[in-house]
C-alpha cells in the first residue's frame, strides 16, 4: 500500500477552512483515481495544547505508481489547485510505502 499524508497548518479562519474542506476539497479528493483510502481529521492533543497541524488528510493506493497517476490526472489536479482556496496556513505533504505490524498479542 502507498500512503499520502497532508498536513495542513493553522489557517486564518479555521471555520472557513472547515466548510470549505468539508463541501469542497473532501469531495473532490474522494474523486481521485485507483483511491483505496480517504480519511480526514482536524486534529487535537491529550493535553489541550495546540497540535501543530490543524488537519490531517491520509489517502491510500495499491501502490506509488497509481498514486502519481492519480496525482497527475485531471481530478488530482482540480485537488492540488483547489488548496489555494482554503489552506492559506499551507500544508506539508509526505509519501511513504507502508510496512504492515501485527501488534503484539493482536490477530
Amino acid at each position: 500500500m502507498f500512503r499520502v499524508t497532508v498536513n495542513y497548518n493553522h489557517p486564518a479562519d479555521p471555520e472557513r477552512f472547515l466548510a470549505h474542506y468539508r463541501g469542497t476539497h473532501a469531495p473532490l479528493a474522494s474523486k481521485l483515481p485507483g483511491l483505496r483510502h480517504f480519511g480526514w481529521g482536524a486534529t487535537t492533543s491529550l493535553d489541550d495544547t495546540e497540535p501543530p497541524h490543524f488537519l490531517v488528510a491520509i489517502l491510500e493506493w495499491d501502490t506509488r505508481e497509481e498514486a502519481a497517476a492519480a496525482l497527475a490526472s485531471p481530478e488530482g489536479q482540480a485537488a492540488q489547485a483547489d488548496m489555494a482556496n482554503f489552506a492559506d496556513g499551507g500544508a506539508s505533504v509526505n509519501m511513504h510505502e507502508v510496512v504492515q505490524v501485527t501488534p503484539a498479542g493482536g490477530a
